[in-house]
């Protein structure tokens, strides 16, 4: 991720625990089965970026025993200070910036971070760089340009007006650097980067309670910037929130798409 003045989800608000939070029930399946696949087990040392939740951390921490290594960065660590013990190393970083925090990594992994890096080449590069040879990267990013509707089945004013919102958010987005379809582009990109045995797939939920609390806490954490921004009124904002808590709309994500390759020299 790049600094917090230039990221649109600050994790030092109120409502980034409650985002980690669903993101975690949405996509930690996703995510745990394709670093299963990889065969994880007891020494690897991984490097977790833009680490954001504590889900990811603590499941790798665990996987890998005492005698492995996890390294959690992200532009701001003070959610997960309470939760870091060996074998946890967290560092604050910049991946777009700073260099490695190491090398010789067996796994490399970032999820929803690189699509809000400025300067995303020089972050993949570093990432690749980091690891061993025979080492794993595993990217996940959204493509909201795939899929940019809140509700894909827009049945009435209610998912009209969830739909009008997701599209000033994406603005937001656009205004602070996102890369809005950079999730299509990860598979060339790891090819491009010279990683070999590179793959990918998709996961796109379209109703689950954690889309739920996922478009509220996001909409109560981007509020004041659609206002200003002159996106959306505090009404109408008011009123979406108490539809999303209804529980009656079938919200969607943007499709998560995940590329993976092994790095051979």
């Amino acid at each position: 991720m790049t600094r917090t003045d230039g990221y649109l989800l600050d994790n030092r608000q109120t409502e980034a625990g409650q985002r980690f939070d669903a993101l975690a029930a949405l996509f930690d399946p996703t995510t745990f089965r394709h670093i299963e696949r990889f065969g994880i087990g007891s020494g690897w040392r991984c490097w977790e970026v833009g680490a954001g939740g504590t889900s990811v951390v603590s499941w790798l921490a665990k996987k890998v025993g005492p005698t492995g290594k996890v390294v959690a960065t992200d532009i701001d660590t003070s959610w997960a200070t309470s939760a870091v013990r060996p074998p946890i190393e967290l560092r604050v970083h910049d991946v777009g910036v700073d260099e490695p925090p190491g090398e010789g990594f067996d796994l490399v992994h970032a999820r929803l971070v690189l699509v809000h890096v400025a300067d995303r080449e020089r972050a993949l590069r570093s990432m690749i760089r980091s690891l061993r040879p025979g080492g794993r990267l595993l990217v996940e990013d959204a493509d909201p340009a795939l899929q940019p509707l809140a509700c894909p089945d827009e049945r009435g004013p209610e998912q009209q007006l969830a739909n009008r919102l997701r599209h000033g958010f994406r603005e937001l987005l656009t205004e602070h650097g996102a890369d809005l379809a950079y999730g299509r582009r990860l598979p060339q990109l790891l090819r491009e980067a010279g990683l070999r045995q590179v793959e990918a797939d998709a996961y796109f939920p379209i109703t689950s309670p954690a889309c739920g609390a996922l478009e509220s806490a996001t909409i109560r954490q981007v509020r004041d910037r659609l206002v200003a921004a002159g996106l959306a009124t505090d009404q109408d904002i008011d009123r979406h929130l108490a539809n999303v808590a209804t529980g009656g709309m079938d919200l969607a994500t943007a499709p998560l798409i995940s590329a993976w390759g092994r790095k051979v020299s």
